[in-house]
């Protein structure tokens, strides 16, 4: 990853958009006083029941349908699937009724809940992202769901399902614009694009990645078994297996799809999505981390993936944080390199000087000690890991969140000890294994220190009040 960034398209991916002079806006006022006045409390759209009643729809169905199909009696089946509709809409109907926000100075103030009434209350100053989501029924109806990413959320922190799509875009300016201390009524800020993922590029990548070639490699040696042996069982598990080579394929085509990067004043945008569509935007400054993956067979073309660590992204677990958690699946490194300069202005992950672990290393790792570094500079740290899969996590010094050492029996016995630098749940695990123990003893000193520095020098929570002169 060390190659310089040339001009012009690279696999169809423009390189030139990126290197472009930072975005011309006319200067934004700042708003002295960000807080302002509350707003109206505003109800939901009122398509709302419709999409969110399949849920109670599918509890009815679960719990009183299943004998009524034992018993082929699809006459009360039928009733019972009319009944579930009119309950599961007259449900939502409720939940819709009782859902009510509005913004209260600094706070966006949810109420939700009818039999259980529920107060939340968001800082906007602390927003990691917001995101506009718009599911394939969602866009059959024209709304849209905006979704507010929280440090330290398990899940999205207060989901407004649903709203029109005009309103949601509206809502996230304003919050976008409260966030960065301005005024409320602040239109959107302008954006250009930086990076544009061509479909045929995700769907090559996809198809020589892990997950595919191992879901392809077991359907080959089933289908060869089977043969060999002439046991027709063995056919059983080859529907399964060609399922899920084709889900890991459909997944990521359908859910990266149209994989587009812009940058604005107001952070990142990244929009994606066949079916469901789902636009993303980072604020400055919220990226913790991140993350340069590079396959075994990508590496002929040069391809990276980009992870970032988002707080309230990684904490979902599951499909969706992973894919949230995607700054970009697929580029040659000169355009990502380019991109992840915007992400870490004044990083240059290549000029990084790495430390390789000790030889000793090699009796806890036969293979992959030699892929082991770590290095830092007066910006990030750094650490490399990987045969196979060569992975780069970086973490800004200001992003961590706290540093520890770890020792099992066999490293004690080899002198060695592991230094994890901790950061919000996520794809980013920046680790530096198996150092010698006095070098992860400094090691874990210095990199507390360079922490505290960064922490000192840091702005604040409202980007855009770091332009105001100070008095």
């Amino acid at each position: 990853m060390s190659e310089s960034a040339d001009r012009g398209p690279v696999d169809g991916i423009p390189v030139d958009p990126i290197a472009l002079d930072p975005i011309p806006v006319d200067p934004i006022p700042v708003d002295p006083n960000p807080a302002g006045e509350a707003t109206e409390l505003r109800r939901l759209h009122p398509a709302t029941p419709v999409l969110n009643g399949w849920k109670y729809f599918a509890l009815v169905v679960a719990i009183v349908g299943q004998e009524a199909v034992r018993d082929l009696d699809f006459r009360l089946f039928g009733i019972q699937m009319v009944a579930a509709v009119v309950l599961g809409v007259v449900l939502g109907s409720f939940s819709w009724w009782f859902t009510k926000y509005r913004i209260e100075g600094e706070e966006l103030r949810i109420e939700s809940g009818f039999l259980f009434r529920r107060s939340r209350r968001i800082r906007i100053d602390r927003l990691q992202a917001v995101d506009i989501v718009r599911p394939v029924m969602a866009r059959l109806l024209g709304v849209a769901e905006l979704r507010l990413e929280m440090a330290g959320g398990g899940k999205t922190e207060a989901p407004l399902a649903y709203l029109t799509e005009p309103g949601a875009q509206k809502l996230r300016a304003e919050l976008l614009a409260r966030a960065a201390g301005l005024a409320a009524d602040t239109p959107e800020a302008p954006e250009r694009q930086l990076v544009a993922v061509p479909p045929g590029v995700l769907l090559a990548s996809t198809v020589v990645s892990a997950p595919f070639l191992t879901a392809a490699l077991g359907f080959v040696v089933v289908a060869a078994t089977t043969t060999v042996v002439r046991e027709m069982v063995g056919l059983a598990f080859l529907i399964p297996w060609a399922l899920g080579g084709l889900g890991v394929v459909w997944r990521q085509f359908v859910s990266e799809f149209g994989f587009t990067v812009s940058e604005s004043p107001d952070g990142l945008r990244i929009r994606k999505g066949l079916l469901d569509t789902w636009a993303q935007t980072v604020p400055p400054g919220r990226v913790q981390g991140v993350e340069i993956e590079q396959q075994l067979l990508w590496r002929p073309k040069g391809w990276v993936k980009l992870s970032v660590d988002v707080a309230g992204y990684g904490g979902k677990g599951n499909q969706e944080g992973q894919t949230a958690s995607t700054l970009l699946p697929v580029a040659p490194w000169p355009v990502a390199r380019a991109l992840l300069e915007r992400v870490l202005p004044g990083v240059d992950v290549d000029g990084v000087e790495r430390v390789l672990a000790p030889r000793r290393a090699r009796w806890l790792r036969p293979i992959g000690w030699r892929y082991l570094r770590h290095g830092a500079d007066d910006r990030v740290f750094v650490t490399d890991t990987g045969w196979l899969t060569r992975r780069t996590a970086v973490v800004p010094h200001g992003k961590m969140q706290s540093v520890r050492i770890t020792q099992g029996p066999l490293q004690r016995r080899l002198d060695l000890a592991t230094v994890h630098l901790d950061t919000p749940v996520g794809p980013v695990n920046a680790v530096a294994l198996h150092r010698s123990s006095q070098v992860a003893r400094e090691l874990a000193e210095a990199q507390a220190e360079r922490s505290r520095q960064a922490r000192r020098a840091a702005g604040p929570e409202r980007w855009m009040q770091a332009q105001l002169p100070r008095e």
